[in-house]
């Protein structure tokens, strides 16, 4: 067997007291070995609460839709969809240091929502694109700039392949004449 079935073995065995062994079948007995201890028969709590609708679970939850929690991520969507929209926009025209920001902020937060009681998945999931967009577009601004470096790269090395030639030529001629 494994060290789950002992742990479970000892955790049931601890809860019932000797007379249930000696009184019950091996089926009963096998039941409440692998039982969840979080069925409605464990927690009669659970069956006295009346179900309610998703409004009313949004409406009092924790991170519902009357607290801060809810519409905090709502709006930093509008963040989120402002650094998107740049993605039309030529890269030479981004700022290296905003969109760094971006993804500084995105990459902090999302760990952060991990870490707050209530855990808040929706503000974890718009930080994380928050840090994704940010970083789309830091490396479009990084490849734009080696684009450019390659391109003055190539004129330079043009410039020493046949322009100083040229010259030198012209030169020759000009000493002649």
């Amino acid at each position: 067997m494994s060290a789950r079935f002992g742990l479970r073995f000892a955790q049931n065995s601890a809860r019932q007291t000797s007379s249930s062994f000696t009184t019950s079948t091996p089926f009963q007995f096998r039941n409440t070995i692998f039982r969840r201890w979080q069925g409605t028969a464990a927690n009669p709590a659970v069956d006295a609460a009346p179900r309610q609708s998703l409004f009313q679970r949004l409406w009092t939850s924790e991170v519902g839709i009357k607290t801060v929690h809810f519409w905090a991520p709502v709006m930093k969507w509008g963040v989120v969809l402002a650094g998107a929209s740049d993605f039309l926009r030529p890269a030479e025209k981004l700022s290296l240091t905003q969109n760094l920001a971006l993804m500084a902020t995105g990459s902090i937060w999302t760990r952060w929502c991990f870490i707050i009681k209530p855990q808040n998945m929706l503000l974890a999931a718009v930080n994380f694109c928050l840090f994704i967009v940010g970083t789309i577009q830091c490396t479009r601004i990084f490849m734009y700039n080696q684009s450019v470096k390659g391109t003055k790269g190539a004129i330079e090395q043009m410039e020493k392949d046949v322009v100083a030639p040229a010259k030198k030529l012209e030169a020759a001629v000009e000493q002649k004449v």
